[in-house]
């Protein structure tokens, strides 16, 4: 029993090894997204000259749509709001994937005003897009209320999709997420026999670097730098940054280059 249990026991590590850089790589991706995601719906009301913008995220377990991030005065009540995937505007974009605009949304049976009142505010008219990663949907990018007219135009939708593929782009998390299966799948597969903890976390740092396609912007290779960090203990981290210190004071010296 003892030898059958040694191989599972060296996949489980694996996983566990794999998860933490998984968890770490969200964490830092997941920061520029925010980011890049905020600057959209910033600029996209600008353009628009709009009372809102936000961005619904399809999320799992359970399946909703999130809404992760908004601009304009009448958009901050949308932050964190989820909705199922087919419920309301956002719903109905994102399951069909097709654009939609309307100067009437409360003459629209999809318009959930349930969910509208939730956030402080019930739009006159939307204009709403899907994030397209691929062929997927992973989102939705919506405008509520022109003030310089009641309707939305066909070039404002053109537009408006110029914003949604540089928001699908900024996403990314589903990058992430392939690496990661990606990344176990390798693991696993060089796993024979009863590797030690040690083997398990070359194994995976391994796997890790072979999933950097850029070699100008390494993710992969920054996200394994940092989960070995998070496994220092509290002296080492400690050394680290002194030493992080010292080459900061010495390198900002003038004259030094």
């Amino acid at each position: 029993m003892a030898a059958e249990e040694a191989p599972s026991n060296a996949a489980l590590r694996a996983l566990q090894a794999a998860a933490r850089r998984s968890a770490v790589g969200r964490r830092l991706q997941g920061d520029v997204e925010q980011v890049l995601l905020q600057s959209i719906v910033d600029a996209t009301v600008a353009l628009f000259d709009a009372e809102a913008s936000s961005i619904a995220i399809f999320e799992r377990d359970p399946e909703r749509l999130e809404f992760r991030v908004a601009a304009g005065e009448q958009g901050a009540g949308a932050i964190g709001l989820s909705v199922p995937p087919s419920q309301g505007i956002v719903g109905y974009v994102f399951s069909t994937g097709q654009a939609l605009a309307l100067s009437d949304v409360l003459s629209d049976p999809r318009f959930d005003r349930r969910t509208a009142e939730k956030t402080g505010y019930v739009p006159r008219s939307i204009a709403a897009v899907p994030l397209i990663d691929g062929q997927v949907a992973v989102g939705v990018l919506q405008v509520l209320d022109k003030r310089s007219s009641p309707t939305f135009s066909l070039r404002d939708m053109e537009l408006l999709a110029v914003f949604a593929r540089q928001a699908a782009a900024a996403i990314n998390a589903s990058r992430v997420q392939r690496d990661t299966t990606l990344l176990i799948r390798e693991v696993l597969r060089s796993i024979a026999g009863d590797a030690d903890d040690a083997a398990i976390e070359v194994l995976v740092g391994a796997a890790t670097d072979g999933l950097d396609r850029d070699d100008e912007a390494p993710f992969w290779r920054l996200v394994e730098q940092v989960s070995r960090l998070r496994g220092m203990s509290d002296r080492e981290l400690g050394l680290v940054g002194d030493i992080l210190d010292v080459v900061a004071r010495y390198s900002g010296r003038p004259g030094r280059r």
